[in-house]
């Protein structure tokens, strides 16, 4: 139930005469039932949207929610009998749940009333929520619905005068994000105060053609640039899902809530704790065939690299994130003998092209500027949470090119590389098949030679593929050759790329310890698996012990903060 009172919808002659507990029953059953007449609710529903306690009931477990300012609001009392006529609840509705048994605090807007805007909320509610969070140590949930609190010019007209805005209910944002899980679920139009708690998340979620996101809506918009936008236009899911700015894409408020729920479901209730370890089923030593031939002998065919990630994991455990932006890099949560691990590797079939011969050849997955800042984000989340990392290596550089170049590709490329360098959780890094230059050295040694490391058979590497650098060393000769012709010059490459064949092998760089092992693919499962467990019994324990001592009372040291 939402409150130990919203089953009761007697209706009650409530006086003030009449004792304070049957007032405040009155008050309550009030905010929890819903005025059909209402014009905030009847746009609320006729835009398909579910009303705030209809959320909430959706989101936790069953009975679990127990509201916190229950009764914040306006009570409007009968002047002449003092009888409760009816109640203008604040427009945020706050409390803890559970979800799938675990305890969170939740902050919900109700966009029915003013549309979530300051003029018609508690100011210190949803502040106070986000404080209650980190000093509880449960995760924050956020439903986002309007401004979240944020201002607005009639409430100017309330105040009698204008304010200088104040940093405090971004401060506790930030303060709730170092210290505990903050997911948000965007369920509307998402301005304001609202999209910047949306970016202060470890993850966000949108509504597909539900919700929408922005600085500014439409309206100001159009008196600030003359752009006459729709919100979906302005700032729809196809738009902050591409970029960035939000995590995952829902198909509806239900997928929303399944999302989060799966998220959480990860990560430990705070950075003081370890992430919950759940039975499995999975043999740990499962060896699959498929793995074997999974990576085509010809260099430049791409593969699907989450069918590899499907196959060594924990069946069924995959969960990513940000499939929508970053494509060259693929990032989520998986499971290994039942104990969460982040997942980080590239996707070979992103940012590539048609291979128009040898001396022509692609670069399929190279990672770009959008490509590195989900690295980092990515990272730095599980490095906040004490996820260990499996590393799954094919990495063929920085991509490049005028567009490369323009969006400051090498910039970010140089966050995520100090960013790796940094991480203190455990890497475990398979070199699946390329690892080339810088972007390949972050990659393929992100312990700095300190880390568990092996490779597949299929593995290539060096300080630029072999093509491009045969193209390089060889240019006057091939340029020669073409003269008699392209196939003259297609001829000479053959030949010259014979020559490094050999020494190219993968073996020749084990010969000489420049890789450590090189594994049967089949052994990979069980190799990871063995390292999860040891790195949850005999490093994440002292990782997270350094964190309860560094971590004094309930406030973040100074430069010990999440990082987006």
């Amino acid at each position: 139930m939402l409150t130990a009172f919203c089953s009761d919808h007697n209706v009650h002659d409530v006086r003030t005469s009449q004792g304070p507990l049957e007032q405040l029953k009155e008050q309550q059953r009030l905010a929890c039932t819903p005025n059909l007449e209402d014009v905030g609710y009847k746009r609320q529903k006729a835009g398909g949207k579910l009303w705030v306690r209809e959320r909430l009931e959706s989101l936790v477990d069953h009975n679990s929610f127990n509201e916190v300012g229950s009764i914040t609001g306006q009570p409007v009392y009968d002047k002449e009998t003092g009888r409760l006529v009816s109640f203008i609840p604040a427009n945020s509705v706050t409390g803890w749940g559970k979800l799938d048994g675990r305890k969170v605090f939740i902050t919900a807007d109700d966009f029915s009333v003013r549309g979530g805007h300051a003029d018609g909320g508690i100011f210190n509610k949803p502040v106070y929520g986000e404080t209650l969070a980190r000093r509880a140590r449960v995760p924050l949930v956020r439903l986002l619905d309007g401004s979240s609190g944020g201002g607005s010019v009639a409430l100017y007209l309330q105040m009698g005068a204008t304010y200088i805005p104040a940093m405090g209910i971004l401060t506790n944002c930030i303060e709730a994000l170092s210290f505990v899980p903050v997911a948000s679920a965007l369920l509307g139009p998402v301005v304001g105060l609202a999209a910047a708690k949306a970016a202060t998340s470890h993850f966000s979620v949108m509504v597909k053609d539900l919700s929408q996101l922005f600085a500014a809506g439409p309206p100001v918009v159009k008196q600030a640039t003359f752009e006459d936008l729709s919100k979906s236009e302005l700032g729809g899911w196809d738009i902050h899902a591409t970029n960035g700015t939000v995590d995952n894409v829902a198909s509806s408020e239900q997928d929303a809530f399944a999302q989060i729920r799966a998220f959480l479901s990860y990560l430990p209730s705070s950075i003081l704790a370890l992430p919950p370890v759940m039975p499995c089923t999975d043999p740990e030593d499962r060896r699959e065939p498929e793995l074997l031939d999974i990576i085509p002998r010809r260099r430049s065919r791409p593969y699907e690299i989450r069918k590899i990630v499907d196959l060594i994991i924990d069946k069924g455990s995959f969960f990513e994130i940000g499939s929508f932006w970053g494509r060259s890099i693929v990032t989520g949560f998986a499971r290994m003998a039942g104990r969460p691990v982040g997942v980080l590797s590239s996707d070979c079939m992103v940012n590539g092209g048609k291979c128009i011969s040898l001396s022509h050849s692609i670069v399929l997955g190279a990672i770009d500027a959008l490509g590195s800042q989900k690295t980092t984000k990515f990272v730095n989340l599980c490095n906040h949470f004490s996820l260990p990392i499996l590393n799954l290596v094919d990495q063929p550089g920085f991509a490049i090119g005028s567009v490369a170049e323009r969006m400051a590709t090498i910039r970010h490329g140089a966050g995520a590389i100090a960013t790796i360098y940094h991480a203190s959780t455990p890497f475990y890094t398979v070199i699946l098949r390329r690892a080339f230059g810088v972007a390949g050295c972050a990659f393929a040694d992100p312990e700095d030679g300190k880390g568990l490391r092996v490779a597949w058979p299929s593995g290539d590497w060096g300080s630029l593929p072999l093509e491009g650098g045969v193209e390089a060393a060889y240019k006057r000769q091939l340029d020669q050759a073409e003269k008699a012709g392209p196939e003259k010059r297609e001829e000479l490459m053959k030949k010259l790329l014979g020559k490094f064949e050999d020494v190219r092998s993968p073996m020749k760089t084990a010969n000489k310890f420049g890789i450590e092992e090189i594994i049967d693919p089949r052994e990979t499962r069980p190799l990871v698996c063995e390292w999860v467990k040891h790195v949850y019994e005999n490093v994440l324990p002292q990782q997270v012990m350094h964190k309860q001592t560094t971590f004094v009372g309930d406030h973040t040291p100074v430069g010990r903060g999440y990082k987006l």
